[in-house]
């Protein structure tokens, strides 16, 4: 990795994610629309574009290798820009999964149809909100700057089955955010070095299940 993070472009992606050179132009192509609509949408920090293919790609790039083995459907939850669900949506093409993107900002969803349309990249484009999503189910779902985790929680468990993997990109208030989150779901944590920034994890969650609250006694 490139010592100054705002140097850092599609040759050093290329490098660190081992994407080929198809895989690396489909990128390429995202990184232009999200520059082109981002003038008159605001879709991410005008402030981050600098730096898009470290903060933003690379840093949803990192999940690709934590998916399980088998994984053929992720539900991206708040997916905004696109990130991670887009990146994950590209750069996991030739596995036969689908991506499927949730956001309630209609702007939004039409940016990742237009991302989608121009890249090929297998994603479905969900314009609702996560709680109002019925019946979808996923072997992966992912998150990255949603909620803090004892709000999103109760937006993931309705994707999850009991064999379901969740795959969350947060900042270093993750000790503090687990331990409120824990007061009411049960879960299975490990959280992991985020390999884009030093002071983040990508935190795995495995059989996440509200507590259950002994009835009050009359």
């Amino acid at each position: 990795m490139t010592d100054s993070t705002s140097a850092y472009g599609p040759l050093d992606f290329a490098r660190d994610s081992g994407v080929p050179r198809e895989t690396l132009s489909r990128c390429s192509k995202f990184v232009d629309l999200l520059l082109e609509w981002n003038e008159r949408l605001n879709l991410v920090a005008p402030s981050t574009l600098a730096d898009v293919w470290h903060r933003h790609l690379w840093d949803s790039a990192q999940l690709a290798p934590l998916m399980p083995e088998g994984t053929k459907t992720i539900v991206d939850l708040g997916s905004g820009a696109g990130f991670p669900g887009m990146v994950l949506a590209i750069l996991l093409a030739d596995r036969g999964i689908t991506v499927h993107l949730i956001d309630s900002t209609r702007k939004k969803c039409r940016f990742l149809e237009a991302v989608a349309e121009a890249t090929g990249a297998p994603a479905q484009v969900h314009w609702a909100r996560a709680e109002d999503l019925k019946g979808l189910k996923a072997d992966v779902v992912t998150a990255r700057a949603v909620a803090p985790l004892d709000r999103l929680f109760p937006l993931a468990h309705p994707f999850f089955r009991p064999d379901t993997v969740g795959l969350f990109l947060k900042g270093r208030s993750l000790n503090d955010e687990l331990t409120l989150a824990t007061k009411s779901w049960r879960l299975d944590a490990t959280p992991i070095p985020s390999r884009s920034d030093p002071s983040g994890f990508v935190l795995r969650v495995t059989g996440l299940t509200p507590w259950r609250r002994s009835p009050k006694r009359s």
